[in-house]
């Protein structure tokens, strides 16, 4: 089959990037013809190394120039750059007569569904279905995200199919009846789980709003009284980075929280370490939940939309806090670092089921839509 996907670049360190890089890249070696193509990627190499068999294509047309813009001439832009998106991207399908096409619910999501080169449309969704209610933005921001909330899921039913990650994330989208969960599969599987004995805790993600690390910054200064041989490193990159570290020190946490950046070999970081902690604000289905869990590693994770109720089974492999409940997050989170056997055991039963997002499993469950699609079944 002929498979493109389109995004807005491939050159960031995040889930997202890594799931298509793995989707991709398992695609590619079945001998499928794999296209990614991108809007903002500026000649950067990917992050997450892709197949050399897959072609990638950027139609320059960098929306990201214009995050500084107030909103009236950024929404001027905005409808400027999407006629230019779609004459590019209809310029490029047109003869490419792909089989399938993949939103990942980035900016060609309201005009893909419309162009006519024969493809089978998919839109692949990766947070969850409040997603622009939960940037948390006043006045006519908040105004402009009300409405464009209500308008994805006017768009989602135009898409042949449309999948989402979570069953959780499923029961917020009413009324759609060309909706799938597949979730993200494990980005690798270790021989062994993690030995559990280093004082570590990890947490993963970019630096910005959505991840909520001035919570869990906050909240490690209550860890740190409680069990202060422990340490927190914390992996990414982002806007946040020195607000950060401000905090860290306002906080007197020096030497307690380290900030890295991120690495391509994440599973060692994971490996060194006995508990990982997820401060978000909002997810799709988290990649370092994934990560760690198929690491072996217990979980402590904010029950924010969507992903973790769909990985942490509370008291088994983990606990989930009611959000903002800091109090509850730094005493569960405790509890594992004082409880050397509850850890483990907590630990072992996370590595057994993180089989459930097993890459095989999930590939398959992505084949069997495509080739449903393409012999136009409609199950």
């Amino acid at each position: 089959m002929k498979i493109v996907y389109c995004i807005l670049g491939t050159y960031n360190a995040g889930g997202m990037e890594r799931v298509l890089a793995n989707k991709a890249n398992y695609l590619a070696r079945m001998g499928h013809e794999l296209t990614v193509v991108t809007t903002d990627q500026k000649a950067r190499a990917p992050h997450f190394e892709l197949d050399p068999l897959i072609c990638q294509v950027d139609l320059a047309i960098n929306y990201t120039d214009d995050a500084g813009l107030g909103i009236f001439r950024k929404i001027l832009s905005y409808k400027r750059r999407q006629r230019i998106h779609r004459e590019r991207l209809e310029a490029l399908l047109m003869p490419l007569k792909a089989d399938i096409v993949i939103s990942m619910f980035d900016h060609d999501v309201s005009f893909l569904h419309d162009i006519t080169d024969g493809s089978k449309k998919v839109l692949e969704i990766h947070f969850s279905r409040f997603k622009r209610l939960q940037y948390d933005r006043k006045g006519l921001w908040k105004l402009v995200n009300t409405w464009r909330s209500g308008h994805d899921l006017a768009l989602a039913k135009k898409y042949d199919r449309f999948v989402v990650l979570t069953h959780e994330d499923l029961t917020y989208w009413k009324g759609l009846k060309n909706s799938v969960v597949i979730p993200n599969a494990n980005t690798f599987s270790v021989p062994r789980r993690a030995a559990l004995t280093e004082k570590r805790a990890i947490a993963v993600g970019r630096f910005d709003y959505q991840k909520g690390f001035d919570q869990l910054i906050a909240i490690w200064k209550d860890i740190h009284a409680r069990c202060p041989d422990w340490k927190l490193d914390i992996y990414g990159q982002g806007p946040l980075k020195a607000d950060m570290l401000a905090q860290i020190h306002a906080l007197g946490l020096d030497g307690q929280i380290a900030l890295h950046a991120p690495v391509k070999h994440i599973m060692e970081a994971y490996m060194h370490s006995s508990l990982v902690l997820m401060s978000s604000r909002y997810e799709g289905l988290p990649m370092t939940l994934l990560e760690a869990q198929a690491c072996g590693l217990p979980m402590v994770a904010y029950a924010c939309k969507c992903g973790p109720r769909d990985i942490i089974k509370p008291g088994k492999n983990g606990y989930l806090i009611a959000e903002g409940d800091r109090a509850d997050f730094a005493d569960k989170a405790c509890r594992l670092m004082e409880k050397g056997a509850l850890r483990q055991q907590m630990g072992e039963a996370a590595w057994e089921m993180a089989e459930n997002f097993d890459a095989e499993r999930i590939m398959r469950q992505w084949l069997l839509l495509f080739e449903r699609l393409v012999k136009g079944d409609r199950r």
